[in-house]
C-alpha cells in the first residue's frame, strides 16, 4: 500500500443536490422486483448452469414469487437462445410473468433476441451501452454524441423490428440501461436516456424503465442515492418512467446503497439471490426483502423456505453461501457469547403471538423462513451458563434450577477450553450425565426402600462406600430427609439441604423424573446432584448421592 499521502486514489466527487429528500424518508412498500440470476449471476459462474439447472432454477424464482426474471442472453450463443425458446415453448412461464433478455444496441443481436422472444405473452427488452468518460475514452474512443447515436439506433431498431412481436400479442416493454452510470456524468446520463425516451414514447400504461446501473461500486450509498434521486427529479417524463437499480457489491454495500437508492425514488430493484455475480457480487435480493420484512413491510416474495431455496441455489451454482451470510448462514441464529446466550433465553418467554417480534440479538423470527430455535445457542469456551441451560432443556428437556446454571456452564466451558473447539449438544449432554447422572463414586446406592410411614418415615438403603458394603438406616419428615439421616449416621461427612426442584421427563406411563438436589456442606460450599428414575422418589435419593459424591471429589 502506498505511504501517506494516498495519491494514487481520489475520493468520489460529491453530487451537487442541495436539496435533498432522501434521508428524511421511510420505506413502506416493497419495490419491483427482477432476478438477473439467469443472466449476470450465471455469467460470473465459474461452472455456467446446464439447461436443465437453469429450468429449474427458473421454476424456484417463479416460485418465491418474482413477476420479472432475465433469463439471458440469446444473441450471445445458442445456448441462451435455446433456452429462452424451451421456457416459451414449454409454456413454463406463467402469465403474470415477464421474461428478461439483454442485448447490445446492434441490429443483427437486436433481430435475433426477437426470434428467440417469438410467442412469449411478456417481454422485457434490455438494450444497453457504456456511457462513463473512461469507457468513452479507452474502450470505444468515441464522443458523447457517437455514445447518444448508438443507444438512440438501438432503440430505433428495436421499435421497428418489434413491431412484429407486437402485432402477434406479445407485450414488449423497454429496458435501457446507461452502463456504468454511477461512473458517468449525471448531466450527461440524464442526456441519453431523456434521448432514448424521446425514442421509444413512453406511456402511463406502458412505461419505459431506466436502469441507472452501479456497475463498479466507486462511492459511498449516500452518493449513490444523491445520483438516483438527481436523475428522478430532473426526468422530464418522470410519471412515464420506472427507475430501476442494479447495484454491485465492491464496497461492501451494495444493499445499502440499494436501499438508500429507493428512498432516493427508485422503483424497481435488479439483484440475484445470495448476492452471486461478479467479482464480488450483486446486490443480495434475499438480504435486501427479509429487510424490509423484518421493518413491517410485506416483501412479496416467500421466502418461508429459505433452507430449501438454499439447496437449490448452491446445487445449481455450485455457489456456497457463507455460514455468517444474513438470513441464510448456517451460524446467523447462533450465538456464542455467554452474555448473548443468557439474553436470548430471557427474551424468548416473553414472545406473544399478538405482539411484534422482540427477541434480544435476533432480529427476525428463524421460524419465518423455516429455520429451526435449535441453533440459537451453542457453547464453546466463551458461551455462559444461560446458553448450556438453554441447551439442556430445548434438546433435552431437563429444566435446571437457576441456581445450578452457574455451576454446569463452569464444569461445560472447563470441557470446552481443554477441548479447544465447538461443544455439540450431544457434547453437553453427555458432560451433565456424566458429571451428575452418572456420579457412582464414592457412594454408590444399590437399594432403597421405605419400611415405615407414619408421621414420619423411616428409610433403609444398601450402599457402596468407598468400596465397603453399608446397610443404613434413618428417619425423618420425608423419604429425603430419612436418607440424609441414614447417612450422617453411617459416618460420612455431614450436609444439609438448601434446595430441591422435580419435574418429569417425556409424557405417558413410561415418562421418568428428574430431581435436583442442592447440598451445602459444614464448610460452607454448594453442590448440586441430579437424578432420574421412572419413581420420583427414588429419582429424589439418587439425586442427593449425585451431590453427596460431586461434594466429597472437591473435598
Amino acid at each position: 500500500m502506498q505511504s501517506a499521502p494516498v495519491t494514487k486514489y481520489r475520493p468520489f466527487p460529491p453530487v451537487p443536490l442541495t436539496n435533498r429528500q432522501w434521508p428524511s424518508r421511510t420505506l413502506t412498500h416493497a419495490p419491483i422486483w427482477c432476478s438477473v440470476d439467469l443472466r449476470d449471476g450465471n455469467q460470473a459462474l465459474a461452472q455456467p448452469m446446464s439447461v436443465e439447472e437453469k429450468l429449474e432454477f427458473f421454476a424456484l424464482l417463479v416460485k418465491i414469487g418474482f413477476k420479472e426474471i432475465e433469463v439471458g442472453f440469446p444473441s450471445a450463443s445458442q445456448i441462451e437462445f435455446d433456452f429462452c425458446r424451451r421456457l416459451i415453448e414449454e409454456n413454463r412461464i406463467p402469465s403474470d410473468v415477464s421474461i428478461q433478455i439483454l442485448c447490445q444496441c446492434r441490429e443483427e443481436l437486436i433481430t435475433r433476441s426477437l426470434e428467440a422472444l417469438k410467442g412469449a405473452k411478456n417481454v422485457i427488452f434490455h438494450l444497453y451501452n457504456s456511457t462513463s468518460p473512461k469507457q468513452r475514452e479507452y474502450v470505444f474512443g468515441a464522443s458523447k454524441a457517437d455514445i447518444v447515436g448508438i443507444a438512440v439506433k438501438g432503440v430505433s431498431l428495436l421499435k421497428k423490428h418489434g413491431q412484429a412481436l407486437i402485432d402477434a400479442g406479445t407485450r414488449l416493454r423497454l429496458e435501457y440501461s446507461p452502463e456504468s452510470f454511477t461512473s458517468t456524468e449525471l448531466e450527461f446520463a440524464l442526456e441519453i436516456c431523456e434521448a432514448v425516451t424521446d425514442v421509444w414514447q413512453p406511456t402511463a400504461d406502458n412505461k419505459i424503465i431506466l436502469n441507472l446501473p452501479a456497475t463498479v461500486e466507486y462511492a459511498t450509498p449516500n452518493v449513490h442515492a444523491d445520483q438516483i434521486e438527481w436523475m428522478c427529479t430532473h426526468l422530464t417524463r418522470r410519471d412515464k418512467t420506472i427507475v430501476s437499480l442494479h447495484t454491485h457489491n465492491d464496497r461492501g454495500t451494495g444493499v445499502a446503497a440499494t436501499e438508500l437508492a429507493m428512498l432516493a425514488g427508485a422503483d424497481r430493484v435488479e439483484g440475484t439471490l445470495f448476492g452471486n455475480g461478479e467479482r464480488t457480487g450483486n446486490l443480495d435480493l434475499v438480504v435486501v426483502a427479509l429487510n424490509l420484512y423484518t421493518h413491517g413491510i410485506d416483501p412479496k416474495l416467500d421466502f418461508g423456505d429459505i433452507n430449501a431455496i438454499r439447496e437449490v441455489y448452491e446445487r445449481c451454482t455450485r455457489m456456497e453461501i457463507h455460514p455468517r451470510h444474513p438470513y441464510a448462514g448456517e451460524l446467523v441464529f447462533t450465538a456464542f457469547s455467554g452474555s448473548h446466550q443468557d439474553a436470548i433465553k430471557k427474551s424468548m418467554p416473553h414472545q406473544k403471538p399478538d405482539r411484534p417480534w422482540d427477541v434480544i440479538y435476533i432480529p427476525i423470527d428463524p421460524a419465518d423462513i423455516g429455520r429451526s430455535y435449535k441453533a440459537i445457542i451453542r457453547i464453546n469456551s466463551q458461551s455462559g451458563k444461560g446458553g448450556v441451560a438453554y441447551v439442556l432443556e430445548n434438546d433435552f428437556g431437563y429444566q435446571l434450577p437457576k441456581l445450578m446454571h452457574k455451576e454446569i456452564g463452569k464444569v461445560v466451558n472447563d470441557l470446552a477450553d481443554s477441548k479447544g473447539a465447538e461443544l455439540s449438544p450431544q457434547d453437553i449432554h453427555d458432560v451433565f450425565v456424566r458429571e451428575y447422572i452418572d456420579r457412582a463414586t464414592p457412594v454408590t446406592l444399590k437399594e432403597f426402600r421405605t419400611i415405615e410411614r407414619s408421621s414420619t418415615v423411616t428409610c433403609q438403603a444398601d450402599l457402596l462406600a468407598y468400596g465397603q458394603e453399608k446397610i443404613v438406616t434413618g428417619t425423618g419428615n420425608g423419604p429425603i430427609d430419612a436418607f440424609v439421616q441414614a447417612l450422617r449416621a453411617a459416618g460420612l461427612p455431614a450436609f444439609e439441604l438448601v434446595s430441591y426442584s422435580e419435574h418429569s421427563l417425556g409424557s405417558g406411563a413410561e415418562a421418568r423424573a428428574v430431581s435436583y438436589i442442592q447440598i451445602k456442606t459444614e464448610r460452607g460450599a454448594s453442590f448440586f446432584g441430579a437424578g432420574i428414575d421412572t419413581n420420583i422418589e427414588l429419582a429424589s435419593i439418587k439425586a442427593v448421592v449425585s451431590a453427596l459424591n460431586r461434594a466429597l471429589s472437591k473435598a
